[in-house]
């Protein structure tokens, strides 16, 4: 069923795309989160991005990633496609962040069309080992007051 409807929803997500323009609505983009150690980590696949475009912000405890991959590159002449599937224009993502993350140190790589984001746990928010005393090592007893 799936593979006889595929190419009415192709034709669908065309026909969306030139009367809405790709360029205007912002797309999603695929996305892991994992924890590694003392950080989170969140993996964007974004091929073909060119890596100026990248802009990476965190403010008021919400994580926002955006990219463009423009029709063609640069400095070309007009193209005609004969097919075109790859989506073209701007990608947005927006994570809504924790109060345990360490905003201010938080770092970015891309490489292979792969956007590696990494966010460190807070020192206030690392789990920590809590001694437990003894009482002074003062010795107790309680006798129960009976009558004899």
């Amino acid at each position: 069923m799936t593979m006889a409807l595929d190419p009415l929803f192709r034709d669908l997500n065309r026909l969306t795309t030139e009367v809405f323009g790709s360029s205007r609505v912002p797309q999603a983009m695929p996305m892991d989160v994992y924890r590694s150690g003392e950080n989170y980590v969140a993996e964007f696949d974004l091929p073909g991005i060119d890596a100026d475009s990248l802009e990476v912000r965190a403010e008021n405890n919400t994580l926002t990633v955006r990219a463009q991959r423009h029709s063609r590159a640069a400095g070309e002449s007009e193209v005609a496609y004969v097919s075109a599937e790859r989506p073209r224009g701007t990608f947005s993502r927006q994570l809504s962040l924790g109060d345990g993350l360490d905003l201010d140190n938080i770092s970015a790589d891309y490489t292979d069309g792969v956007l590696t984001v990494t966010l460190p746990v807070a020192e206030q928010a690392k789990p920590r080992q809590i001694s437990v005393g003894h009482g002074g090592g003062h010795h107790k007893v309680i006798e129960g007051g009976g009558s004899s």
